[in-house]
């Protein structure tokens, strides 16, 4: 089975989850996208939802299924969100922002009652840091940015090169305006600690550390699926 064969397999378990009169948050990325293609199916079969997108890609997507959509300010305060993640650590505590949606992604899941995440079994660790935590930026001042990542990450244990993420040779630019510094740090020894230090630096916008967010897993393993947390 293929590793997208995989994925839609946890996106219909997730979709299990989800029952008519809900108000739902729709993530972002490859793994998400399965899982909108799969609600679409239930929308069309007479599913009734209204739903939040995490980004303009989602939120396309989900237009073209046919989703009913609507806003976080229209609907502040949501059922269920399932979404996707880089990297997920026994505790649920996610790496997330490979996309670039990271801050859309946080906010949707703090207005959400639960937070179901898919995953192939590729993305379990036993410590978090193998994938390069994003951190949204604001431009201006870039580099004093970039400098207080580096020193705040050093007092909580994490080294590694930071880089500016881009896209056909420009800075890759989120949905907000913001820019992307993937951190390469390969392991964060004090993942609470850092997303402390992270947040409270003027230039960043967000981080990609998810804490205390997901209440459930479902992993897509070759042997089945494997789930943590409540689903």
């Amino acid at each position: 089975m293929s590793s997208e064969d995989l994925k839609r397999q946890a996106a219909a378990r997730a979709l299990e989850a989800v029952s008519d009169g809900m108000r739902l948050g729709l993530g972002t990325g490859s793994t998400a996208r399965h899982f909108v293609e799969l609600l679409g199916d239930r929308v069309r079969g007479g599913l009734k939802v209204i739903c939040v997108a995490t980004s303009e890609a989602t939120q396309a997507q989900a237009e073209g299924e046919g989703i009913p959509m609507s806003t976080l300010d229209e609907t502040p305060e949501l059922d269920l969100v399932v979404d996707g993640a880089d990297e997920l650590d026994e505790q649920l505590r996610l790496v997330k922002g490979g996309g670039g949606a990271l801050l859309r992604e946080k906010i949707v899941a703090s207005a959400s009652k639960r937070m179901i995440v898919i995953a192939d079994d590729s993305k379990k660790v036993a410590v978090l840091g193998r994938f390069p935590l994003p951190v949204e930026v604001n431009p201006f001042g870039l580099e004093v940015t970039r400098r207080q990542i580096a020193a705040a990450a050093a007092r909580c244990g994490c080294t590694g090169e930071l880089t500016l993420r881009q896209r056909d040779g420009k800075p890759f630019v989120t949905d907000g305006g913001h820019y992307i510094i993937d951190c390469h740090f390969a392991v964060l020894p004090q993942p609470e600690a850092l997303a402390a230090a992270l947040v409270a630096i003027p230039g960043v916008v967000e981080h990609g550390l998810f804490i205390g967010l997901a209440t459930g897993v479902v992993l897509a393993a070759p042997g089945g699926l494997v789930e943590l947390g409540q689903v």
